[in-house]
């Protein structure tokens, strides 16, 4: 898991491998280049023309990061045969791109293209969760008939937490990436306990809610202790992730116990006609909360109104259309912008993903288009699942999976549109939501695959642990959208729904993203996940999430659970400080001595 074989000072090839990075030459010199585009001590000339690079490859170690320390020329044959560099899923292959088609002087240029097309995953991480997982999943809460509050902790936190979680997943699928989902999700609950949280507080000052607000600290705090020690005990056991997910059940009975028995105390208060407490009215603040930051947006620009008399041609090309001509003459030009990046993802998304609408009165049923749906849909599934190998395997030696599939898909289709009208939604058109669910967890599973492949790869270049990447890239990457939709709550006057938000959803992907991405990989016949944490740094993370939840835990109710503009202030410090010292101790400034 990014871990490095220790070289001595023998060796003449790898002088900075027996260094701290970040550490000065012997001679006081420092040496910056694009060769690894890190700032690196000077150190001996790289090595020389082996004639075989294999044994380069064992003399040097078998990390991937060795590729640093080589001439231009030989790069791209080591990353092409040391195993680790090889991703176990995506694809695209990043580190050949970097090191195969691009020349050492143009490395700038392939790193800045990765690093718009990372933000151009986040953005489709974004769309997809939002506008097409999140209202599916909605969909199915109210098909089950669930309440607002077990599906907002259950089904709908989920969908708010997806990439997160799917990021999680497919980091804990490789050893060598462990490290960076740890990183992410420790980042990402430092990020919204001081930097979200503190800005609310900054935003809009407020009272909090005291008993969900000690229910979900308490939590979180028990999920990164478990954390805390699954990484001293250096391994992850089936017992260990069942633990996480057993965690995560506990708190969604005990959201479920809550909530019943305020409504006992409501009712009661009724009875006896005695005015509501405020600690009563926090909780009902709560509820609306769970049913408020967790609704989803069914993206309405998607679906526009349609007169019963239009052709099926005409449905099809407008439930296609992924642009409001009226929302685009009024809204300002940064939006414009950002929405033609987002069309060519939307209109993917509107051709292979249904979206059930429980809300409206057609369930946003489009006969056409469900009906391509049906055909491209289980196309996406089987060609995504395991970045495609399903898809391309062949049956019997004669026909591949893929194949199969758009017959059988384009058969139920026919049968479909056939059987059905264009004004009034089948019967059993609730089980689209159920294909659309799976559809766009898969895409969203793709993307983040790719997210986690290009970290990696910028992690060799820059020669970062996962764990920064994990703590900054990452963390914020997936955050991004959350803090602007408590920022926004905040200043449209909820202050208090938005600081509920915080938590709840962080518990949910330390949790499930811990849990579940531990057992599908033990599910593959591993007994264990091995943790190596990659040094000290994954140790300041985990006592730093720690200690901000201990000082919330406690200076909060020391201040009657007022969270003022002096709160918010501390906590937005609290982070910077400890995103400096992260760096520091990633660039080695901060050390253990060895013994």
């Amino acid at each position: 898991m990014g871990a490095k074989s220790a070289v001595g000072p023998a060796d003449p090839g790898v002088g900075i491998r027996g260094q701290q990075p970040g550490t000065p030459a012997p001679d006081g010199r420092w040496h910056s280049s694009w060769h690894c585009a890190r700032l690196t001590p000077y150190s001996s000339p790289p090595i020389g023309e082996p004639d075989d690079l294999w044994k380069v490859a064992e003399r040097m170690g078998t990390w991937c990061s060795d590729v640093c320390h080589l001439n231009g020329s030989e790069r791209c044959h080591f990353i092409q045969t040391t195993a680790d560099c090889r991703s176990s899923g995506g694809y695209l292959d990043y580190l050949a791109g970097i090191f195969c088609l691009f020349p050492p002087s143009l490395l700038p240029l392939a790193v800045t293209l990765y690093a718009l097309w990372l933000l151009y995953l986040f953005l489709i991480l974004g769309v997809t969760a939002a506008k097409f997982f999140c209202p599916n999943l909605s969909a199915i809460a109210t098909t089950l008939k669930l309440s607002h509050n077990v599906a907002g902790v259950t089904f709908l936190a989920f969908g708010n937490g997806a990439p997160d979680v799917f990021s999680a997943m497919v980091a804990f699928s490789d050893p060598r990436t462990a490290g960076l989902a740890l990183g992410a999700l420790f980042g990402a609950g430092v990020l919204v306990t001081t930097v979200v949280a503190g800005g609310i507080a900054l935003l809009r000052p407020f009272t909090a809610a005291s008993r969900p607000f000690l229910r979900d600290v308490s939590f979180y705090l028990a999920a990164v202790f478990l954390t805390f020690t699954a990484l001293y005990r250096g391994r992850l056991t089936l017992s260990w992730a069942l633990g996480y997910l057993g965690l995560y059940v506990f708190y969604v009975v005990t959201v479920v116990l809550c909530t019943w028995i305020y409504r006992w105390q409501q009712r009661r208060s009724l009875v006896c006609s005695t005015p509501g407490t405020p600690e009563l009215l926090s909780d009902s603040e709560e509820d609306l909360a769970s049913s408020h930051t967790n609704s989803c947006d069914y993206g309405d620009e998607y679906r526009p109104l349609l007169p019963s008399q239009e052709t099926t041609v005409q449905i099809l090309a407008q439930a296609l259309n992924p642009l409001d001509y009226r929302k685009w003459r009024r809204k300002p030009a940064a939006w414009r912008a950002l929405k033609v990046f987002k069309l060519p993802v939307e209109f993917l998304l509107l051709l292979t993903v249904p979206v059930v609408d429980p809300d409206r009165d057609d369930k946003n049923w489009k006969r056409p288009l469900n009906c391509l749906q049906l055909v491209l849909s289980p196309l996406v599934v089987v060609l995504t699942l395991q970045s495609g190998e399903y898809g391309i395997y062949d049956i019997g030696g004669l026909f591949p999976v893929w194949t199969v599939v758009v017959v059988a898909g384009t058969a139920v289709a026919c049968v479909t549109f056939f059987s059905t009208s264009n004004s009034e939604p089948p019967r059993f058109h609730w089980l689209f939501a159920f294909l659309g669910f799976l559809t766009s967890a898969l895409w969203i599973n793709a993307a983040a695959t790719e997210v986690v492949n290009i970290l990696r790869s910028l992690g060799v270049v820059f020669r970062l642990s996962n764990t920064v990447l994990g703590l900054t890239l990452l963390a914020w990457g997936n955050s991004i959208g959350d803090a602007f939709s408590d920022f926004t709550l905040a200043r449209q006057g909820y202050p208090r729904m938005a600081f509920s938000a915080c938590f709840g959803g962080i518990i949910f992907n330390i949790l499930v993203g811990v849990g579940l991405g531990s057992l599908l990989q033990l599910s593959r016949g591993q007994s264990e996940i091995k943790l190596e944490p990659d040094g000290l740094l994954v140790w300041v993370l985990a006592g730093t999430l720690g200690l901000s939840l201990v000082v919330s835990l406690v200076s909060v109710p020391l201040q009657c659970f007022q969270l003022s503009k002096a709160y918010g202030a501390c906590l937005l410090l609290f982070y910077f400080s400890f995103l400096l010292v992260a760096l520091l101790t990633e660039f080695g400034v901060i050390h253990l001595k060895s013994v």
